[in-house]
């Protein structure tokens, strides 16, 4: 029998069985996450939210370096707002949750019912974005040339109403940050879409370790309203895309219909460009399904609430005192260090329990560096590590790996840093393995996703940019074989031969997935 084959994995399912359902097991075995009552709504539970926590951090710093200021909006947005902009609702229309009324009443049998004298003048749209508020805000504090760009910034949660959903991936509440900035031209505008951009393919391939294909949307998956939209796509194990962020260019339509306007250096009154930009709590799906396996989470350490845990295995007589103080001093010592320029997060879980069982709890969690401490260890001034990212010996038994403490003091820093690396190299290798090439007719693409193709990857192709109606018949046609165009990635040249869907010669590459 293969030696591999005998490992007995952490989870009951596995990715190669069945991806949904192992996508929902780590969730649950990793407390990361859990139903809330509320169809599509969850309760983050604190090591998921920490993992939030840690992006949060991260990216809010990148945000305030570029300049932008974070603000705060209202939940609750006047319906009159939206109206301004048609376009913009007919996007979100089917996804909008509206409050009518500000009170309850009896309704004499034991429950409560809106009271009918309460219904609010105007409905309150519950947050799906934050355009026309903004938009609002905007209008009021720009005036001149000397008050742009303006840049801001809110972190927030929002609601859409979603008929599927899937925890992190799809829910009907979920977390986000948005950037919103006005600019007095197209060129500075799409300076910062593209800026906005960068910074999010930037932290998708550095603290979350997840490859990343940045480019254009097409035409038909634009943000309702824009004039462009760019994205960074990210495969999944199971060869699905994950648009994991998006920046838009708006032009001035927002501006228009918002009347964001600023008196340029002539005096004449002109209307803002404008941008959007946002990441979610669906980088945590994406980080789950990237690089999880069969048990359980592999968190990036950058992103990692705690990077290593101590467990000390306790046995509930006079030799515990003397391990939890050799414990503690291993703590302190390295708490003393640093990796990605900050201190690193070390537990000690002093937690009742067998260490075994409180092993395999965060080895589902995903920590980065395990250490189980005995009383020889601490005797002989020892450590036992498991690397999360390389959990099985080739026998088949965990890989811990017996170190002096003051060794591993000394490399856990750099250790750290190996396991983010290794992660996005194994991420990327996976990834680059499942681009296809070559595909050149419509048979041969449905062949490729046939329904006998358990995890499909990516196919790149030539694309000839049809437009309105040729568009159209195109996603038709993608829409049967549950396909879509991913995006069009930046500097990836014009390719030879031609398209084909539309049989007009290629004018640029695109990737055609199944997603999420």
């Amino acid at each position: 029998m293969n030696q591999k084959t005998a490992i007995r994995h952490a989870l009951s399912v596995t990715r190669e069985a069945d991806f949904a359902a192992w996508y929902q097991e780590v969730i649950a075995e990793a407390e990361m996450a859990e139903e809330s009552g509320v169809r599509g709504c969850m309760v983050i539970k604190p090591w998921g939210y920490g993992i939030w926590e840690r992006i949060q951090t991260l990216m809010d710093a990148q945000i305030k370096a570029a300049g932008v200021d974070n603000c705060y909006f209202p939940l609750f947005i006047p319906l009159s707002f939206f109206a301004k902009e048609a376009e913009h609702v007919e996007g979100f229309a089917k996804e909008m949750a509206v409050v009518t009324h500000h009170r309850l009443v009896s309704d004499g049998k034991g429950g409560l019912v809106p009271d009918p004298e309460a219904k609010l003048e105007e409905p309150l749209v519950v947050r799906p974005t934050s355009e026309t508020v903004i938009g609002a805000a905007m209008a009021r504090w720009i005036q001149s040339w000397r008050d742009l760009p303006m840049l801001t910034n809110q972190w927030a949660n929002v609601v859409r109403w979603e008929m599927r959903t899937r925890m992190f991936l799809r829910t009907s509440e979920f977390l986000w940050q948005e950037g919103h900035t006005a600019h007095a031209d197209r060129a500075d505008a799409m300076e910062e879409t593209l800026r906005a951009l960068e910074m999010y393919r930037a932290f998708a391939e550095g603290p979350l370790a997840m490859p990343v294909v940045t480019g254009e949307k097409p035409e038909n998956e634009r943000f309702p309203g824009a004039v462009a939209t760019y994205s960074i796509e990210a495969m999944m194990q199971d060869g699905k895309a994950l648009q994991a962020g998006t920046s838009h260019y708006l032009g001035t339509g927002f501006a228009e219909s918002s009347g964001i306007r600023y008196q340029d250096r002539e005096g004449a009154q002109q209307y803002c460009h404008t941008t959007s930009w946002g990441v979610s709590t669906r980088l945590i799906g994406g980080l789950i399904m990237v690089h999880g396996d069969d048990d359980g989470l592999r968190v990036p350490p950058q992103v990692a609430p705690q990077q290593i845990v101590i467990l000390p295995m306790l046995r509930e007589d006079d030799g515990d005192a003397a391990l939890l103080a050799y414990c503690e001093g291993l703590k302190k010592a390295l708490l003393a260090d640093k990796a990605f320029g900050e201190p690193l997060r070390v537990l000690l879980d002093k937690r009742p329990g067998k260490a075994t069982q409180k092993r395999w709890a965060w080895v589902k969690k995903g920590v980065p560096l395990i250490l189980e401490i005995g009383g020889r260890d601490a005797a002989g001034g020892q450590v036992s590590a498991l690397r999360r990212d390389r959990l099985w010996r080739e026998d088949g038994k965990v890989a811990f790996e017996g170190l002096a403490k003051d060794d591993f003091v000394a490399r856990a820093a750099a250790q750290l840093e190996e396991i983010q690396t290794a992660l996005y190299a194994e991420a990327q290798a996976k990834r680059d393995e499942n681009i296809v090439t070559g595909i050149d007719s419509l048979d041969s693409l449905a062949a490729f996703f046939a329904e006998d193709q358990r995890y499909p990857g990516w196919v790149q192709l030539g694309w000839s940019r049809p437009t309105g109606a040729d568009l159209d018949a195109v996603v038709a046609k993608l829409k049967t074989l549950k396909l879509t165009i991913r995006n069009t990635p930046i500097g990836a040249g014009v390719p030879e031969g031609s398209c084909i869907f539309t049989g007009a010669p290629a004018v640029e590459t695109i990737y055609v997935a199944r997603s999420y």
